[in-house]
């Protein structure tokens, strides 16, 4: 017997709600533990546009008791990176920039040797050893790995030569193309909403002055989960880049492995970690900024993103505690 499509795509979206409907019930049950430490943020699932989970727990500001809202911004850590990475990625699809020249050609100022070798290719995969712009690298370019966030200050001022515009500017641009009204540059304006950032201090919650320490590029963006969403259905459909150059910045790279803090050994593409394959296939990152502990994976197979973003750090110096809910959360969604 032969079924219409829109009975198949009906039967298919009820499977795939009772599928989420048990994974939101042990999400609350997650949620619901009593604790000292709380999870204050928000988790959102959504899936080829049906949004399967939208939870908000807890105070954009704890003093005058704000609830969180869906709309909240949060600093967004280094999920950052796949932003700078798209853009450098289009100038490399504009013949402004090629990912396996020196860097020197195009910033010809900078005074270490490191910019006759390094490439824009390795400082989008963490191989170019740069750990500050006035000393040596600590490695021969494409030697080695180690994560970094000034390989993605110099990407963003390598797309800005090649544009002449400034970051803040070019990401705009990137951001409204994508119906991202909410996502910015720190240095923007329309930062409306943006939750305050919290450390856990002596087993205290106390405001974190440092939320925007790093780099922009690298890990100051500011971003809801619906505009995260968007990003994803954005990126990974095709509307960022062309088809030959998203594959270029899905594939995992040679030498780009890193031993993750929180999952082990890690494929990294370019902005973006890989994990998994067939169903399982897994895009994504993790971000973490003074106060604000974030999340964004993305299952191609589904379409389904998982975004959690909180205005909140548990364990200043320990990881796994400040990820503890999104690592849980997480792995219930792996498991389904």
């Amino acid at each position: 017997m032969k079924y219409p499509l829109l009975f198949i795509l009906l039967v298919w979206n009820c499977s795939l709600f009772a599928q989420y409907d048990k994974l939101n019930s042990a999400v609350d049950s997650l949620l619901n533990i009593k604790t000292t430490t709380p999870f204050n943020g928000i988790i959102y699932c959504v899936s080829d546009e049906n949004v399967l989970l939208s939870k908000v727990q807890g105070f954009s500001d704890f003093t005058a008791k704000s609830p969180l809202k869906l709309t909240d911004q949060f600093v967004i850590g280094s999920i950052s990176k796949q932003f700078t990475a798209a853009l450098i990625l289009k100038e490399y699809e504009r013949n402004n920039v090629q990912l396996h020249v020196p860097i020197r050609w195009y910033m010809p100022e900078l005074k270490q040797k490191w910019a006759d070798s390094v490439t824009i290719h390795q400082l989008l995969t963490h191989t170019h050893g740069i750990v500050d712009m006035d000393k040596p690298s600590i490695f021969p370019a494409g030697t080695q790995f180690n994560y970094s966030q000034i390989g993605y200050d110099l990407l963003a001022k390598i797309a800005e030569r090649a544009t002449g515009k400034k970051l803040e500017i070019l990401s705009k641009e990137l951001f409204e193309k994508c119906g991202m009204i909410n996502t910015l540059h720190p240095a923007s304006e329309g930062i409306t909403s943006l939750a305050i950032g919290y450390t856990e201090k002596n087993k205290q919650i106390e405001i974190d002055i440092n939320s925007f320490q790093n780099y922009p590029a690298a890990g100051s963006f500011i971003s809801t989960v619906e505009d995260l969403a968007r990003w994803n259905t954005c990126l990974y459909g095709g509307k960022v880049l062309k088809k030959k150059t998203l594959k270029l910045m899905l594939a995992p790279q040679e030498g780009a492995v890193r031993n993750h803090p929180l999952f082990g050994e890690t494929l990294y593409s370019y902005g973006i970690t890989v994990s998994g394959e067939n169903e399982q296939l897994q895009y994504g990152q993790t971000g973490f900024a003074p106060g604000f502990v974030s999340m964004n994976y993305y299952l191609p197979n589904t379409k389904t993103s998982l975004i959690m973003l909180s205005n909140v750090v548990y364990g200043d110096d320990d990881l796994k505690k400040a990820f503890d809910y999104h690592l849980k959360v997480l792995e219930l969604y792996q498991k389904r």
